[in-house]
């Protein structure tokens, strides 16, 4: 009898459930460590409304990145819920990677060849522009030519910076960790402009309708991608199956119309092609 309950033990192994367990997943890869932790930490930035903004009375993460990073974790642990968001500014991107401070990094994280010397890129789930966010009031801004003279903030660690040291060479940057820095600095007149990507700028916007304006100009377009150890292939194909399912399935158009559509900004441009 015991010969027998050893046979069917090791049948029940054979399964698809294995024994005891629901993790579909192979065995020690990066996605199967999450399922038996039940829990994906996820790096997204806390200042940037419409992509990940930590509200100051809730507590509560917002934006497109959160609800794509909510997506994952539904589909690896079964619920949404089953999330940790740690905050990560755009210098610490790599690190945070490199030193297992999370899972994945989905932080409006440009994708860039230097950056992929480092990191593994998933395929691009969003575009971005980068944008001029500037005061009302000022006329004297409409574009990147403009900015011959003029003092403008954006972010360290940022492909922003590099690109309007290149177009812009004779502005005046003003280099910060966060974007919410950048903010009073325009409104007292300390900078007379922020630079960064278009959907950044729209959330920075929707905060200030009477106080700033978006040049609309944008110039250099931005994939955003997730970032994950520079040697784990398997979760990178595992997320860009992901991407390909939303786009097809319309979770993708979902997330966007709940979060970066709500300030008016239409899909076309930043939708990837579907796969």
């Amino acid at each position: 009898m015991s010969t027998l309950r050893v046979l069917l033990a090791a049948l029940l192994c054979l399964l698809p459930t294995g024994c005891g367990t629901d993790n579909p997943f192979p065995e020690s890869s990066t996605m199967w460590r999450i399922r038996e932790r039940g829990m994906l930490t996820v790096g997204i930035k806390f200042d940037q409304p419409m992509f990940g903004y930590k509200d100051p009375a809730s507590g509560r993460i917002t934006g497109f990145d959160a609800e794509v990073a909510r997506l994952i974790a539904k589909d690896l642990t079964g619920s949404e819920r089953n999330i940790r968001f740690v905050e990560t500014v755009s210098r610490e991107r790599e690190n945070f990677i490199a030193q297992g401070v999370v899972d994945v990094v989905i932080a409006t994280y440009s994708i860039t060849p230097a950056r992929a010397q480092l990191v593994s890129f998933t395929d691009p789930y969003y575009y971005a522009g980068q944008d001029l966010l500037v005061r009302v009031a000022d006329t004297t801004i409409e574009d990147v030519s403009d900015l011959e003279g003029k003092s403008v903030c954006t972010a360290k660690g940022s492909t922003s910076s590099d690109r309007l040291r290149t177009l812009a060479p004779g502005a005046s940057l003003e280099i910060v960790d966060a974007y919410s820095v950048c903010v009073p600095a325009l409104v007292a007149g300390r900078v007379d402009a922020i630079s960064t990507d278009d959907t950044i700028l729209l959330g920075l916007l929707d905060q200030h309708p009477d106080v700033f304006r978006l040049a609309r100009k944008p110039f250099g377009r931005e994939p955003y991608g997730m970032g994950v150890r520079k040697q784990d292939t398997g979760f990178r194909d595992y997320l860009n199956g992901l991407i390909g399912r939303w786009l097809r399935d319309g979770e993708w158009d979902r997330a966007f119309k709940d979060t970066i559509g709500v300030a008016g900004a239409a899909p076309d441009q930043s939708r990837p092609a579907n796969r």
